[in-house]
């Protein structure tokens, strides 16, 4: 079973990536962006057909490694 996990920078913390996007896209002549927020999906193939169970495996890893929950949050999508 395929499982995404969506890892954010919660609001109000800075993304110095993000800023060096809509430098450079500012420099390409898009002036018209706003704030630019850099996110990453981590996609898993997870040996089980239990959705559920897949989603429980997911949350797990994403707070045991692929999310620092003090400054990201994160979020499940299985398929």
């Amino acid at each position: 079973m395929k499982v995404r996990v969506y890892v954010s920078l919660k609001d109000g913390v800075l993304d110095p990536q993000g800023k060096a996007v809509e430098h450079a896209l500012e420099s390409l002549g898009f002036k018209d962006v706003g704030e630019v927020r850099v996110n990453r999906v981590v996609e898993l193939e997870l040996p089980t057909n239990d959705a559920d169970q897949a989603r429980a495996q997911g949350e797990a890893m994403a707070r045991a490694l692929l999310a620092n929950e003090v400054i990201e949050n994160f979020s499940v999508e299985v398929e």
